[in-house]
């Protein structure tokens, strides 16, 4: 398998770009650390058989975070290329590297060579973080190049409109004896999540904001950007997609 390099530059991030710092805290990996890992294996489980991908396929795994997904694809027998922006996250996922499972820390928006993949994938949400829609174009433009011809796309979002209709405004968690206090809004183009905390005796507050991506927007930007859609689905059981009651909009896409 042609690997990634270590050495590649790393992309300078702007200041506004919010996910360059809050994902690379302690406090982003404790609020999330309640993560369901059994359900993340199933949902991988039912992709690899939907997809009928051959064991010893070269996938990548892209916005892994600390490789939940990408230690499972690796164990179902394919040779497995993780990358995620945050170090930390990547330093987590390189104590699980062997032979067949390397980690690199990477934007998603720069090159993962060319040709070299069979899927990538690109799941829990990690799309649409950035200020413009161009940058989105930036991400499919990279993934179709590091896929061999007739290669495939699976990207995993919020189902935006149910998050929209059932939007929870205000809420409190306690975890690790830290308060976190998590409010969230729609202001027509993004959704955006601000949490509050306290520890140590200083004050800290980070702003999640993630593109409103409906449907109709994933299937312009794809087909611009030389994939055809093979399937939508709506949950990790792989259901049907409807827009006011599915969990999740999960698309396969294939490179032309």
């Amino acid at each position: 398998m042609k690997k990634l390099k270590d050495n590649v530059p790393l992309r300078i991030m702007k200041n506004n770009e919010w996910f360059a710092s809050w994902f690379d805290t302690k406090y982003y990996h404790l609020l999330y650390k309640n993560r369901n890992d059994a359900e993340a294996q199933v949902f991988i489980e039912n992709l690899t058989k939907h997809l009928n991908l051959q064991k010893g396929s070269k996938v990548l795994d892209l916005a892994c975070g600390k490789g939940r997904h990408s230690i499972t694809l690796n164990k179902l027998g394919f040779e497995v290329n993780g990358v995620d922006l945050s170090a930390k996250s990547i330093a987590a996922a390189k104590n699980h590297e062997n032979e067949s499972l390397r980690f690199f820390v990477r934007d998603m928006r720069d090159s993962n060579g060319e040709n070299c993949f069979d899927a990538v994938f690109n799941l829990f949400t990690s799309f649409g973080y950035f200020d413009s829609t161009h940058d989105n174009e930036k991400v499919i433009e990279s993934v179709h190049n590091s896929l061999k011809q007739n290669g495939i796309l699976v990207l995993d979002f919020m189902n935006t409109q149910r998050i929209i209709d059932t939007l929870v405004a205000s809420e409190t968690k306690e975890i690790s004896g830290i308060q976190f206090d998590i409010s969230r809004n729609y202001d027509g183009n993004h959704i955006f999540k601000t949490i509050t905390f306290e520890d140590d005796g200083k004050e800290y507050e980070y702003t999640e904001r993630v593109q409103a991506l409906f449907l109709d927007n994933f299937t312009h930007i794809l087909k611009s950007n030389g994939f055809n859609i093979l399937s939508t689905f709506g949950n990790f059981e792989l259901d049907t997609f409807d827009a006011k009651t599915s969990d999740r909009l999960i698309l396969i896409a294939q490179k032309h």
